[in-house]
């Protein structure tokens, strides 16, 4: 009878076992969501555990993952050693999820990977991570929080919009990109010193930013990196930055204090425009630490400039319109003439550009219609698209030895050119737009690289290729010999009693220094009377 009773007793919890096993299988999920990647869910804890070697699938459309049909009951994501990537889509609308933990293992976290997660509050990146990919974390509206590793090189767009509750940032990657563009939750910036590069509109629009402390380490500034951050009420840059972009700090309506240090040499156009520090400006030239910035107000006709020694840059626009403007003076130790900063001119007839300048920006002297010659000295190595395009009264250019690049469009509708000299030995190459007025044209290059020119096109089409003519230093008239009468035509320059040409300025700079001074009359009257060579 007992033996019969346990009989039964066993073939009782059998049956109680075999109908329990069903239920655990329903409650519980397990696959594969990788080659060498598994995934484990238990619905007790909501917690999804994934783990093995190697990347997770990327799934193009958020149905195709495994968990898709519980994934608002998932609370918790474990991901272990040994995965590689967060496939995209991965955990899409997980809109319960509250804590994620990412290994060192993992380089990179696919587009929309977190997409509409509201409930995450926090995620820790590790400095493993190399990319995250475009979508990724947006509408993630619970997340208060971001730190961006070193080791991220590259974020796709939009991967953060829409975090509607994050205020505060943290970075530590070498640039910084538009991936927070118009979120104006964020309160707080904090730029680690790894950073070399704030990216162009990084914090465009984020107007419930009121400060920012950017490191030493930063050299440029992008284009609308920080327009409309209508909170900031003053900026200090560092001393390692060199160049500002267009729209920088533009609509920032509630900055008053800028600080620019001495080592910015280039601003690009409006990058202060409609701010308090610009409109608080007195009518006239304004500086932005050593660079020229612009020209505030109406110019009256018939204005000369001197832009003042020390100067370095001269900024995008500075000058645009300013159709009064008939000369300017520009200092040995400007390095860069900004895009667009002489641009409709309409007045200038001559400009000097010295020996210090390197670059000369897109449409500089676009529409510089009395422009009637133009020297670009040896230290110029780029001279950019459509920089004297419609320069319609100019005749003659000369191009010195250093031009690396000449943009598209440089000297298109010069209508009136007739002479072109490049001091170049090999020709750089140019699009057949550079110069449209080129078959008109005389083209003259180093006597040795005549032949060179002549076979190589663009250049072949000018209407003849000639050998430069030796030039004298000091031989200011031209006439083949150094005399006191090349000494008194550089006085009468310098007191301003005449203009030289283009060619006249060249020869008669004997000391090379990129202006034309008294010295330059004294040496020629020293090698006149023989005292020295």
């Amino acid at each position: 009878m007992i033996i019969i009773n346990i009989i039964i007793m066993k073939k009782q919890l059998l049956l109680l076992i075999s109908l329990l096993l069903p239920l655990v299988a329903m409650a519980d999920d397990s696959g594969s969501c990788g080659t060498n990647v598994t995934y484990t869910y238990v619905s007790s804890t909501g917690t999804l555990t994934i783990q093995g070697s190697g990347a997770m699938y990327d799934y193009s459309n958020s149905g195709d993952v495994p968990w898709y049909s519980y994934r608002t009951d998932i609370k918790t994501v474990v991901i272990k050693d040994g995965v590689t990537s967060i496939g995209g889509d991965a955990f899409y609308n997980c809109s319960s999820l509250t804590s994620i933990e990412i290994p060192n293992s993992v380089t990179s976290i696919g587009k929309y990977a977190f997409y509409q997660c509201i409930g995450l509050p926090s995620i820790e990146i590790p400095n493993s991570v190399t990319s995250i990919g475009a979508w990724a974390f947006q509408k993630c509206s619970g997340l208060t929080s971001i730190e961006i590793p070193n080791s991220v090189t590259s974020i796709g767009d939009w991967a953060f919009s829409r975090c509607s509750g994050l205020t505060s940032v943290t970075f530590h990657c070498k640039e910084i990109g538009s991936w927070f563009k118009g979120l104006t939750s964020i309160k707080e910036i904090v730029i680690g010193d790894e950073v070399t590069s704030i990216g162009d509109r990084a914090f465009d629009g984020c107007s419930g930013l009121t400060s920012i402390e950017i490191p030493n380490s930063v050299t440029s500034i992008g284009d609308c990196a920080f327009q409309d951050c209508t909170g900031l009420t003053s900026i200090t840059i560092p001393n390692s930055v060199t160049s500002i972009g267009g729209y920088a700090f533009d609509g920032c309506s509630g900055l008053t204090s800028i600080e620019i240090p001495n080592s910015v040499t280039s601003i690009d156009v409006q990058a202060f425009d409609n701010t308090a520090w610009y409109n608080n400006q007195p009518n006239g030239l304004v500086y932005a630490g050593k660079v020229a910035y612009k020209y505030k107000g109406t110019m009256p006709d018939n204005t000369n400039i001197t832009i003042k020694e020390g100067t370095l840059g001269i900024a995008g626009e500075a000058f645009s319109r300013c159709s009064g403007l008939t000369s300017i003076e520009i200092p040995n130790s400007v390095t860069s003439i900004g895009g667009a900063a002489f641009s409709y001119c309409s007045g200038l007839t001559s400009i000097e550009i010295p020996n210090s300048v390197t670059s000369i920006g897109v449409q500089a002297f676009y529409y510089c219609t009395s422009l009637a010659s133009i020297e670009i000295p040896n230290s110029v190595t780029s001279i950019g698209v459509e920089a004297f395009r419609n320069c319609t009264s100019l005749a003659s250019v000369t191009i010195g030895n250093s031009v690396t690049s000449i943009g598209s469009l440089a000297f298109y509708d010069c209508s009136n050119l007739t002479s072109v000299t490049v001091k170049l030995e090999s020709p750089i190459t140019i699009t057949s737009y550079t110069f449209s007025n080129r078959t008109n044209a005389t083209l003259h290059v180093p006597s040795s690289s005549v032949n060179l020119y002549k076979e190589t096109a663009p250049w072949s089409d000018f209407k003849e290729v000639v050998g430069i003519v030796d030039i004298i230093p000091g031989d200011a008239n031209g006439d083949g010999q150094i005399t006191a009468q090349d000494a008194s035509l550089i006085l009468q320059k310098v007191a301003g009693k005449i203009t030289l040409s283009a060619n006249q300025i060249s020869v008669a700079d004997v000391n090379d220094d990129g202006q034309i001074t008294a010295q330059d009359a004294s040496l020629i009257l020293q090698k006149v009377a023989g005292k020295i060579e």
